[in-house]
């Protein structure tokens, strides 16, 4: 199980709703359900995936998430999770302001664009890099806006979003990112996980 999950999960208090946002081949929703006793709801874009979810006895609905989000009531889950899709969508402002329609309150994560991986290789190697959690090239990357934690605080506190907790991310380690270590944290950390609302 992927550690970002993990720290998902932990975030999550048990028997709640939840809306799991590209929701992939379920696995996330799989171990919600199991582990926290949590109702949780899927959509995805992809067939394929939809099928796995289907099979694996998740309730999930098939469609895009950047133009069907509107079909959802106000404050209608407790958690709305997005895992690592903001950067595929052509316009993240108006899923962001729908998730936080939708859900008391939101788990986002990104893959970190500021980690120091990938800001070496743009430095020393002069292309984009390819990693263990940005696996695609430039030309074939579903990734439409390179994002750092630190975007997504200042984007948050430029917004008015309240930020309960962020945590980054690296190999398996996990840690707390605030104001005050933000600059650090953002270039040390693959990925990062935020709970606003």
């Amino acid at each position: 199980m992927k550690s970002e999950f993990k720290v998902i999960a932990n975030l999550l208090p048990n028997n709640t709703r939840v809306l799991d946002v590209g929701c992939g081949d379920g696995s996330l929703m799989s171990l919600l359900r199991k582990d926290k006793n949590i109702e949780v709801r899927g959509l995805e874009l992809n067939q394929n995936n939809v099928q796995q979810c289907i099979h694996k006895g998740l309730p999930v609905i098939q469609g895009n998430a950047e133009t069907e989000l509107h079909q959802f009531p106000n404050q209608s889950f407790d958690y709305v999770i997005l895992s690592q899709t903001l950067q595929a969508f052509y316009d993240p402002n108006k899923v962001m302001r729908e998730l936080l329609r939708i859900g008391k309150s939101v788990i986002v994560s990104i893959p970190n664009f500021g980690f120091w991986k990938v800001r070496i290789n743009l430095l020393f190697f002069g292309k984009m890099p390819v990693t263990k959690t940005l696996p695609n090239t430039w030309y074939n990357t579903p990734n439409l806006h390179m994002c750092t934690i630190k975007d997504l605080f200042n984007y948050c506190e430029d917004k008015r979003i309240k930020i309960k907790r962020v945590i980054g991310i690296n190999n398996d380690k996990t840690s707390l990112i605030n104001n005050n270590n933000l600059e650090i944290k953002n270039f040390f950390s693959e990925i990062g996980i935020f709970l606003i609302g």
